[in-house]
């Protein structure tokens, strides 16, 4: 059975990112993996979820999955009413459609870190890994981690190249990931 919804997940995956798969160093098609691990390591620890909810584990895994939804919502909001998505961008066809921002965001949580999505599916992957740790899936996470990273440094060079200059001044006040810190 979850062989069946890793090929289902995997499927609806691949047409989301069917146009950042054909153009490899993408930020798209780097987070394609991130995502198919962040699936897979579900699919690792789906069994273990609700399984002695107040275990140390799970506070920190429900914690994280909690916090996770905090950047996301800020980050998508903050794009979607200060980004000014536009048709404009519309030839990049790797980008989503939220992402064809045409003004760079500087603000709300983009004044702190650069990448809050990112940093969502960062929180995400830890707190289903903490559901159930086990070497796999600590082996997933680290993946999904590191396809993460290089997602960032992709999106960070694609975002040099439409926004310019602007956007390596922003570099210098953010941060990655973490405010403060990474």
């Amino acid at each position: 059975m979850k062989l069946i919804l890793f090929s289902l997940g995997t499927l609806i995956l691949t047409y989301i990112s069917r146009a950042s798969l054909k153009q490899p160093r993408s930020h798209g098609f780097y987070r394609f993996f991130a995502w198919e691990s962040i699936l897979a390591l579900f699919l690792v620890n789906v069994n273990f979820w609700f399984r002695d909810p107040l275990a140390w584990n799970q506070l920190i895994a429900w914690t994280l999955l909690a916090v996770s939804l905090i950047p996301l919502g800020l980050g998508l909001h903050s794009l979607k009413t200060r980004g000014r998505p536009n048709v404009t961008r519309a030839a990049d066809a790797s980008l989503l459609a939220f992402e064809k921002t045409t003004q760079l965001v500087v603000t709300g949580i983009y004044r702190y870190i650069r990448h809050p999505l990112y940093s969502s599916l960062l929180l995400l992957t830890w707190g289903i890994f903490f559901k159930a740790p086990s070497l796999v899936g600590g082996a997933l996470a680290v993946a999904a981690t590191i396809f993460l990273v290089y997602t960032a440094k992709a999106d960070e060079e694609e975002c040099v190249r439409y926004f310019g200059q602007e956007y390596l001044e922003y570099i210098k006040r953010t941060r990655r990931f973490i405010p403060l810190i990474y």
